[in-house]
């Protein structure tokens, strides 16, 4: 997975997103960075994109060990989720990228990165303007594959945001029963939806109302372009079907 030879003074710092695309709940950012040794202990113990675990119990649960060796073993590793009314704001005014690359840049100076550290960012198109402040940038496609420091920051964003979204449907399963789906579009989040907002006339409040509205296309995401535009304030139907 290492495509270049590290020295022990080299850190490489890899930087992940996981949820950007759900219409429930936080979004999270992770910067890990590592040492040659970390580079190889974390190889050893199969660190790879947070994905390919899967979405049952046992993947989470194996994202939450492997979270707590990464944790252990990285020089520096830094998360955060970034919240519901922040993504709306932004997304509303076509600057989700832009917020991405901000919380991405605070990251990378809480780990004090210089320039004597290699930063791999996953996704070409989102993090390549990052290089205009941070000159050893790389912003990669598939970042999880080219090193396993941007791995190891799938799982850790991705732990945060299952454990984000675990409360959310704590929350609400006395009153709505279990909640499944991971608060993207599809079947049980949008029974969910629709459940709620017959009950309450409105949409709970870690729902991203912002989704699926029209983006610029410098800023659109890479996700599919059936999306339906919504309006400012759209209703559980309007959201579901978009």
């Amino acid at each position: 997975m290492t495509s270049a030879v590290e020295t022990r003074a080299q850190r490489v710092i890899g930087v992940d997103e996981a949820g950007r695309g759900p219409i429930l709940g936080p979004m999270a950012l992770a910067a890990v960075a590592v040492d040659a040794a970390g580079v190889a202990e974390l190889e050893r113990l199969g660190v790879q994109d947070s994905k390919r675990f899967g979405a049952g119990k046992r993947a989470k649960e194996r994202r939450a060990e492997l979270a707590a060796v990464i944790e252990e073993l990285a020089l520096e590793a830094r998360c955060v989720l970034v919240t519901v009314p922040a993504i709306d704001q932004r997304t509303f005014r076509g600057e989700l990228n832009h917020l991405e690359r901000e919380v991405a840049g605070d990251l990378l100076r809480e780990i004090d990165a210089c320039d004597e550290d290699r930063i791999i960012c996953d996704g070409a198109r989102l993090f390549a303007p990052m290089t205009r402040r941070f000159a050893q940038l790389e912003a990669v496609d598939r970042g999880e594959s080219a090193h396993v420091a941007v791995a190891a920051a799938s799982i850790l964003a991705k732990h945060a945001r299952d454990q984000a979204f675990a409360a959310i449907a704590a929350r609400y399963e006395p009153e709505f029963g279990a909640l499944g789906g991971g608060g993207y579009i599809n079947a049980p989040t949008r029974r969910f939806l629709a459940a709620y907002e017959a009950r309450y006339k409105d949409l709970p409040p870690e729902t991203r109302r912002s989704w699926g509205a029209p983006k610029p296309r410098a800023e659109a995401a890479p996700k599919p372009s059936s999306k339906k535009p919504s309006s400012e304030q759209p209703s559980s139907e309007q959201l579901s079907l978009a």
